[in-house]
């Protein structure tokens, strides 16, 4: 079977927007309800779906796609990603690794990040959240450049730099080697501070913003973490927040972001508090294979996934609202981005999570966090048509997203079978 894949450099000149495209759906797939509906016709026009139906004209589309034996189903979204990153495999057993951000140039980073883009999207995420390490800003230029069309590439949210107490997420340092680490963050260690950052970034592009509310040293009080929440949604703009556990998800909790990323240690009891106050958990599900590769020795890796698995188990029961996200912060050899990415998928199904709410997770949920389902994440007139295709139902075996055969972003077809 042939692979159609569209080039970077065809990117930049094929012109599809003004074309009406009709997709035949053999079956359409709903993550909000978990419902499909047979035989129906997506009409695409200027970027957007203009009509779903079962009886539509076909003679006003300029090109008619054939996706009548596939299961149609709007664009993946990773809530959690760090796309200029690319660390070699087993960087845990470097200790230099976190200069790391000093050996590549910001231009260099970006490149990376928008090849790392393109391999998610060939695999169906259209729309990923980007939320800090981005290179002193340049994963922002990133998104400027799909933008302003010069090639295909996801929907970016960029948080821009992380916002962090004094040292961000490194450690042991002396003051010779200098603050290396504000390529990648913002110091901020009072309530006014952490304002000053939020807006900081939002200067420099931000469309989201992120915040660590523990590192291996401080953690924020909750003062510091209302003042950084309510600075965001003044500006009309979501906040994450970076937090494992104990009284500092407390803190997180109490000051209400829209999600809390990782949030390995959440006993049940907080997750019951996130649930209340609808607050989504984000997190970053790692496999024992990614975690051996990180530099984890078997032993640990073992207990970490265990532990991942569990807590995943447990705000699936509880009933916390959840968005996939990943994390990838490393390249493995011969898998691209958008396969690590769904590597997850086995984490999430070990938990017991059903195929129909992972689904539910990567598109709806998604979007609702990222505010932007009024734009994306459903296949609906007036939404922009971020449609992929897989060859059997989701709903019933989430593993055929691996199986992604057609994707389409804002109109334009990257990849078909």
């Amino acid at each position: 079977m042939s692979v159609k894949r569209i080039s970077v450099l065809s990117m930049f000149v094929i012109q599809l927007s003004a074309q009406v495209i009709a997709i035949k759906a053999g079956f359409i797939v709903d993550p909000a309800t978990a419902t499909i509906k047979q035989n129906q016709i997506i009409l695409i026009e200027q970027q957007k779906i203009k009509t779903i139906g079962s009886s539509i004209d076909l003679t006003q589309a300029q090109q008619v796609i054939d996706l009548s034996n596939s299961y149609v189903m709007p664009g993946l979204m990773d809530a959690h990603a760090h796309l200029s990153f690319g660390i070699p495999p087993y960087y845990k057993t470097n200790p230099d690794w976190e200069m790391y951000f000093l050996k590549e140039s910001s231009a260099y980073r970006a490149l990376r990040g928008m090849k790392k883009a393109i391999e998610a999207l060939e695999s169906g995420f259209t729309t990923i959240k980007d939320i800090g390490n981005d290179a002193n800003y340049a994963m922002i230029d990133v998104r400027k450049a799909i933008e302003t069309g010069y090639f295909v590439g996801p929907t970016l949210l960029n948080s821009g730099k992380i916002i962090a107490a004094f040292g961000g997420q490194s450690k042991g340092f002396s003051p010779e080697q200098g603050p290396f680490w504000q390529f990648e963050y913002i110091d901020a260690d009072t309530p006014d501070e952490i304002r000053k950052a939020v807006r900081v970034n939002l200067y420099y592009g931000a469309t989201t913003i992120k915040l660590v509310a523990d590192n291996d040293r401080f953690f924020y009080s909750e003062e510091e973490l209302k003042a950084g929440v309510d600075e965001a949604h003044r500006a009309g703009v979501t906040i994450s927040i970076h937090v494992y556990g104990g009284q500092a998800a407390t803190n997180v909790i109490n000051a209400r972001p829209e999600s809390i990323e990782h949030g390995t240690n959440l006993t049940d009891k907080q997750m019951e508090d996130m649930k209340d106050r609808g607050i989504f958990l984000v997190g970053t599900d790692f496999p024992e294979e990614h975690l051996k590769a990180m530099g984890s020795s078997d032993q640990r890796a073992k207990k970490t996934a265990k532990d991942v698995v569990d807590r995943l188990r447990r705000a699936d029961k509880i009933g916390v609202k959840m968005a996939f996200g990943t994390d990838v912060i490393l390249d493995l050899p011969g898998k691209t981005r958008g396969q690590m990415n769904l590597d997850y998928l086995d984490v999430w199904q070990a938990a017991g999570v059903s195929s129909a709410k992972i689904l539910k997770c990567m598109t709806t949920n998604a979007a609702e966090l990222m505010a932007i389902q009024n734009e994306r994440g459903a296949l609906k007139q007036g939404l922009f048509a971020d449609i992929i295709a897989s060859p059997d139902n989701p709903l019933s075996d989430i593993q055929t997203l691996k199986q992604v055969h057609f994707v389409m972003k804002d109109g334009k077809v990257v990849k078909q079978n």
